[in-house]
């Protein structure tokens, strides 16, 4: 990541003049959750259709520093992973490379189950609010482990190995779910883990991990069991992971494309798992066409002021809006006819691009400091030097590409190093769609 880099940017002042097709990548969120399952293993593991972002480059050094091997490998542009645990020697996670993505806490409960001790920094990342890992904590403290910690790091201990037990989120964690699943992993005895999260990548790390030797049962609902192997590694032989399709990548496009493209189609996609926005987009008067891995914009010919605004909006864990698609769809919502607000449930940080949007001509104001109104449709435009935005977070960082390539003028979109965590090539892929990006350094 380079922190020096910038994109600019010429908007389309309205015209819907993008068009053609997008390949979703793998899912981010899951790749790094199967990045880290590699520890539970006997063995090499192979992870296919792996999204080549910041984020893996960031975990595949963490991994390397443990000890662990980690092999990139490109086929017909597709990235692939092989990662073996075998080396692994340390079991202190880098402070300085997980400063920089939350995600890497996730390496805690495979690392504990194999080797009965780990010690991490408090959690990097997006500032998009607080994501306690007390939730962590609390569930090694009762499946065995001893916990210390000082002001930077947390030390745990499992000296008699994790073992099982009954935990209650007290409030649904993806992270959380995640973790505390692959600790039990290797337990002993069964784990009942209630009130989880219940997003499509948890399913689909469960379900590989289950192909390979664990005994996980109930994923996908808030209840969720889990046999230990009493110690066991798992074997990946035979049974490669491969990622599902990124949602958030897709929502993010869709949304693009909604302002963006008379005629766009998203493909390799998974489109039950953002019914939320399909069904949002189609009562906004946006004409799509939903096949089984593609989703289509077919005719939208009429101007965006004539897309109807949508009253309440309220994050929620899945299946509901998911948080990631907030800033996207706030973008969207402010070139719609109409007063539409978005509460956010999930993450009380959250708004720090709407000053960036208010500043080129956005009408949202604060109703609390979790819920805002937008007022549209208000046209972006430059000034008349052109207009700075800053990505503040990953998904910040879209909606103001978003915004930028709505708008009339010359756009610098500063801070895309965020950006690049999440979405692969963004520039390249625009361009591809006909818009005018470019990257630059500083």
């Amino acid at each position: 990541m380079n922190p020096k880099q910038s994109f600019h940017i010429t908007g389309l002042a309205g015209e819907k003049t993008l068009k053609g097709s997008v390949s979703i990548q793998g899912a981010k969120n899951a790749a790094l959750k199967a990045m880290a399952a590699a520890i539970l293993f006997d063995g090499p593991v192979t992870l296919e259709n792996i999204p080549d972002n910041a984020d893996v480059l960031t975990m595949g050094a963490i991994l390397t520093k443990l000890g662990a091997t980690v092999e990139r490998i490109f086929t017909d542009g597709e990235l692939s992973l092989k990662i073996d645990s075998a080396g692994i020697t340390s079991t202190d996670i880098d402070p300085t490379l997980a400063g920089s993505m939350r995600a890497s806490v996730v390496l805690t409960g495979p690392l504990l189950a194999r080797y009965s001790k780990v010690s991490f920094p408090t959690p990097g990342g997006c500032v998009i609010g607080a994501r306690p890992i007390d939730l962590f904590i609390e569930g090694y403290k009762k499946m065995g482990a001893k916990i210390d910690e000082d002001k930077n790091s947390y030390y745990i201990t499992a000296p008699h190995k994790l073992h099982e037990t009954e935990i209650f989120f007290n409030k649904q964690t993806v992270g959380g779910t995640e973790t505390l699943m692959m600790a039990a992993v290797l337990s002993s005895g069964t784990t009942v883990l209630k009130n989880c999260a219940m997003e499509p990548e948890i399913v689909n790390i469960a379900e590989w991990l289950n192909a390979c030797g664990a005994n996980i049962r109930g994923v996908g609902t808030p209840t969720i069991e889990i046999t230990g192997t009493g110690g066991k590694l798992l074997s990946a032989k035979k049974h490669p992971y491969v990622t599902i399709p990124d949602r958030i990548e897709t929502g993010s496009y869709l949304l693009l494309g909604a302002l963006c493209a008379q005629d766009m189609s998203i493909t390799d996609c998974e489109p039950k798992h953002i019914e939320s926005l399909i069904n949002l987009l189609k009562d906004s008067g946006v004409p799509l066409v939903i096949e089984p891995t593609t989703i289509k914009i077919v005719n939208n010919v009429a101007p965006t002021s004539l897309l109807t605004a949508v009253a309440d909006i309220r994050t929620h864990e899945y299946p509901g809006f998911p948080t990631d698609l907030q800033a996207p769809l706030v973008a969207y919502l402010t070139q719609t006819n109409g007063q539409s607000k978005v509460f956010e449930t999930i993450y009380e940080g959250r708004y720090k691009y709407v000053e960036d949007l208010n500043t080129i001509g956005a009408g949202i104001s604060f109703l609390n400091p979790r819920e805002i109104s937008i007022n549209g449709p208000t046209p972006f435009k430059a000034q008349p030097e052109g207009s700075t935005l800053e990505a503040r977070d990953i998904r910040a960082g879209f909606a103001v590409v978003m915004a930028a390539l709505t708008s009339k003028g010359q756009f610098t979109i500063t801070n895309i190093h965020l950006i690049d965590r999440g979405y692969e090539a963004l520039e390249e892929r625009l361009q591809k769609l006909g818009a005018k990006v470019e990257r630059k350094t500083l």
